[in-house]
């Protein structure tokens, strides 16, 4: 007889469900508006990587949108590290999911009485081992970042169609990734991840005030991994010639890890491969969370 694999055990309002039977109302708010936040999260070698980081930064995107998840940052992360032991995922993805419940077709989130909470471990992979190898393509998107004073990106809501029709746009010139400028025509992020930039020694990314998510991947390596290897990074406007002239470019983000970029659009940066400091810091990332991811 033939073994049937065992299903994901998902998370869902403090009770384990299988991944067929888990799910979310069509009057979910979460669904009809987009009214909800999330956390990705990684496991390495059976340790979750930044976990109070991420979900302090979770219950805070709650705040913002007046979401009481009914749950206390130490419940959320006892339930991930359960869900993370169920599922036997020594290596991968965690999703957690605040929405705002079942409610009414109207706008009003107040009318929710209940929000909803599920956590997911899963396995994800973004982009190619060649990609980490060689450096991957990406291209300007033509669409803009929304500005700060429309949605805080420090906000980790469930509404990314901002970032999901630059990923079309991406996506529709070949390549898997876009670069996203404010309106104020200042290099912000990527659809999915934080940009660096390196010339000549010197590292620099975005300031929030860009209009970026403060990426925890991205604070690790501004606050441990670069400093680790004798590097500063410095967190400042930087304009679209800047990138295009720079020695490397690599990205950041919880799902991307560390990738270096090759080109943007036709035009190559530096030599077209993955450059000499990204391949230390990558070096650098991959050595700390596979011994001992901190937790913090």
């Amino acid at each position: 007889m033939p073994q049937v694999a065992a299903q994901t055990k998902i998370w869902m309002d403090g009770e384990f469900v299988d991944t067929n039977k888990a799910s979310i109302s069509v009057f979910d708010h979460g669904l009809l508006y987009g009214d909800g936040c999330f956390e990705g999260i990684r496991v390495y070698n059976g340790r979750i990587l930044k976990l109070h980081s991420h979900i302090v930064r979770m219950f805070e995107s709650a705040a913002a949108l007046r979401l009481e998840p009914g749950y206390t940052i130490d419940e959320i992360k006892e339930a991930i590290r359960e869900t993370v032991a169920i599922n036997d995922r020594h290596d991968g993805y965690i999703r957690v999911v605040f929405t705002r419940g079942k409610g009414s077709l109207g706008l009003n989130p107040f009318l929710c009485p209940k929000p909803s909470v599920f956590i997911i471990a899963e396995k994800i992979k973004l982009y190619t081992d060649e990609m980490y190898e060689e450096g991957m393509s990406i291209v300007v998107a033509k669409r803009p970042r929304l500005p700060i004073e429309c949605l805080d990106p420090q906000i980790k809501s469930l509404n990314y169609l901002n970032n999901i029709l630059a990923k079309i746009e991406a996506i529709d010139a070949g390549v898997l990734e876009a670069l996203m400028l404010n309106i104020d025509g200042e290099v912000a992020e990527c659809t999915g991840d934080n940009i660096f930039i390196i010339k000549d020694g010197k590292i620099s990314t975005p300031y929030t005030e860009a209009g970026i998510l403060k990426g925890i991947t991205r604070q690790f390596v501004i606050n441990t991994i670069a400093p680790t290897l004798g590097y500063t990074v410095e967190e400042r406007s930087i304009s679209l010639d800047e990138v295009k002239d720079a020695d490397e470019i690599f990205l950041t983000g919880t799902a991307a890890e560390i990738i270096g970029v090759s080109h943007i659009g036709q035009g190559a940066i530096g030599s077209g491969k993955v450059g000499s400091i990204t391949k230390l810091l990558i070096q650098e990332f991959r050595q700390r969370v596979s011994t001992h991811a901190p937790e913090d």
